[in-house]
Order: C-alpha cells, then sequence, then structure tokens
C-alpha cells in the first residue's frame, strides 16, 4: 500500500489570477485529500501567507487572509510567524497552484528551492522563462521552434510594429487572457498599449497567425510525454478570457480536426519547446497549426488551469489518463527530481 504523503497546497496568490487558482486548488485538493494528507496555505492578493484545514470549503472568496487582530503582515512563510514554515518543513511535497507572477514565475519555486523542499512542476529557471513571452520566443527560435513574429515595447519605446492588422498586444508576464487585445486598427493600438502596460511594464505587440488553435499537455521529467491535442473552438472572436473561464465559452475538440500526421507534429513540437525551455513536471503547450500545417507555438503554461474540466487535466483524461493518476504522477515526478537533485554536489 502507498504511504499516504503530506502535500501542502499553494493557492491564491498576487496576481490577478488568484480566484482562478482557488479554482484549480478546489480541485486538487478534493482529489488528493483521498489518498494523502493535505494542507493548504493561502496567499493573499497583499501578499500575506496563511494556514488552512486542507479542506475544500477554506478555499475562500478571493478576499486576502485575516489574520487574528493585531498579528503582525506576515509577507513570507517566516519562523515564528503564523506557523506557515515550520508546516511547510514537515511535509513530504509542495504542490504550487498559483497562476502568473508571484507563483508561476519562478519566485516560489526559488524559495522552495531554498527550503529545500521538493515541489510540483518546473523549476526556477523553466518557470521564469516561460512566463516571459519575450524572451522564452527567443529560446524557441534559437532551437528552430517556430513562433509568431512580435515586437516587445519596454517603458519609454515608441509605439511602432511592422505587422498589418488586426494583430494582438498583450503584457509579456501574464496569463489567462488579462490585459490581451485583439487590435482591429491604428486607432485601438495606443489604448490597447496602455491596458496591457497597467499589467506590465512590459508589452508584446504580435503577428496574428491564422489557422486552427491547438493545446498539448506534457507531463514527465527527464522522459516527457504528450497527451492528444486539443482544438480550441472559441465562441467569441478570439479566445480571451471570457471564453476560456465562462460557462459555454469554448468547445475542446479531442482529437483535433487535424491529419493524424499533424497531430503527432503538434506532440513532438510541444515536448520539444517542454525540454528546450527547461521544463520539468508539467506545461500546456499552446500552438497553432497554419493552412500549410506549420506548427507555431504560442506559449507554454507551466502552472496551467487546474479543474478536473480544465484543458491540460482533460486532455490526459482522453489519453487515458485520468485526473486522480495525473496528479500521483505529477507528485512523485516532483520527489524524483528532488532525490535526482540531492545527489549532486554544489
Amino acid at each position: 500500500m502507498t504511504r499516504r504523503l503530506r502535500v501542502a497546497v499553494l493557492l491564491g496568490g498576487r496576481s490577478s489570477e488568484h480566484e482562478i487558482s482557488q479554482a484549480s486548488a478546489r480541485s486538487v485538493i478534493e482529489a488528493l485529500a483521498a489518498r494523502h494528507d493535505v494542507v493548504t496555505v493561502a496567499i493573499g492578493r497583499d501578499g500575506r501567507w496563511e494556514l488552512g484545514t486542507g479542506s475544500p470549503p477554506a478555499l475562500g472568496t478571493g478576499a486576502p487572509p485575516q489574520l487574528e487582530h493585531g498579528a503582525p503582515k506576515q509577507t513570507l512563510p517566516v519562523v515564528g510567524g503564523n506557523g506557515v514554515a515550520t508546516t511547510l518543513m514537515e511535509i513530504d511535497v509542495v504542490f504550487p497552484v498559483l497562476h502568473g507572477p508571484f507563483g508561476e514565475d519562478g519566485t516560489v519555486q526559488g524559495l522552495l528551492e531554498l527550503a529545500d523542499l521538493p515541489y510540483v512542476g518546473a523549476g526556477v529557471l523553466g518557470s521564469a522563462l516561460c512566463m516571459d513571452k519575450s524572451v522564452v520566443k527567443d529560446v524557441l527560435r534559437a532551437n528552430d521552434i517556430p513562433v509568431a513574429r512580435s515586437v516587445t515595447l519596454r517603458e519609454g519605446d515608441p509605439v511602432e510594429h511592422p505587422f498589418t492588422y488586426p494583430l494582438f498586444v498583450k503584457p509579456a508576464r501574464l496569463g489567462s487572457s488579462v490585459g490581451i487585445t485583439k487590435v482591429h486598427d491604428e486607432s485601438e493600438l495606443a489604448p490597447a498599449v496602455e491596458l496591457a502596460r497597467g499589467h506590465d511594464e512590459k508589452v508584446l505587440v504580435e503577428e496574428l497567425i491564422e489557422g486552427i488553435e491547438v493545446e498539448c499537455s506534457v507531463l514527465g521529467n527527464r522522459d516527457p510525454v504528450a497527451s492528444l491535442p486539443g482544438q480550441i473552438v472559441a465562441h467569441a472572436e478570439w479566445y480571451d478570457f471570457h471564453a476560456k473561464y465562462d460557462e459555454g465559452g469554448m468547445e475542446l475538440r479531442v482529437p483535433p480536426d487535424l491529419p493524424q500526421e499533424t497531430i503527432e507534429a503538434v506532440q513532438r513540437t510541444a515536448v520539444r519547446a517542454f525540454v528546450v525551455t527547461d521544463c520539468e513536471g508539467m506545461a500546456r503547450v499552446d500552438c497553432f497549426v497554419r493552412p500549410d500545417g506549420e506548427v507555431v507555438v504560442n506559449e507554454l503554461n507551466t502552472i496551467p488551469g487546474f479543474t478536473a474540466t480544465s484543458v491540460y487535466a482533460k486532455l490526459f483524461d482522453a489519453s487515458g489518463l485520468p485526473y486522480g493518476e495525473l496528479l500521483e504522477q505529477l507528485l512523485a515526478l516532483a520527489l524524483e527530481r528532488h532525490e535526482r537533485r540531492r545527489r549532486q554536489a554544489f
């Protein structure tokens, strides 16, 4: 009989994807609790860390955790503070279910590395790299993986680009389509850049890719495998926040309406992108397939949405790996990596 692990689920976080993280964490906790001892560590939008009971009803509604009256503000899990550090040092593995900045970008991963704690998902480099849509394109291009053309605008740069309309403007380091605008003509460009800069001081102006939007889940450490891809059919002009999260906002077709050789090309490309960006554990690789069959990588999500009905889990379920077993494999991969790295001399 497999030993029950002590698992700490990190949820919430400081980013605008706080509520999405809570929904993902609820599903993870419900699935893990049958086999393991689970505690929650909720991170408020203000950065405070607070222990929970490990049960789904404790997840809250998005408000910052409420500490005892007069308690000092704990922006990191310090020893002697609110008990988070002591609890973390007693667990077997951490499952970060944090989307966006301050959770999916290498910051929390670095903290867990310093504490010598096993954790699910990509490490510091892979997390930080994939969060930055500008820098990750450079790495993918250097490895001959096609990506959409884009221009990166930093603070003070003129708003210029060589592309035809329509095009996309997006924050370089955010997820869930927050702050992204489909720009139809010149008059919409400046407001779109202003909106994106409200979320990130680095902004991408990106060409529109004509083709079929597909997503592919990848799982593994040294020998990663790809799920069946899924075709995204958004019931909107494009796959925006509402199409992703509103009921009936999109349809996921598994397998996609593509020839078998193209499906296999998507899987190969997804695994290659996963490897060259130093990912481990899991990632969802979002792509477009052009009419000529070329696979273009759009982005990698190292902590994708994680409800049982989220695309990452649904793709593996369609590939023969149900949600509960997927979570078990992710825990095992986290422990394997930690043990492997501990054998190295630093």
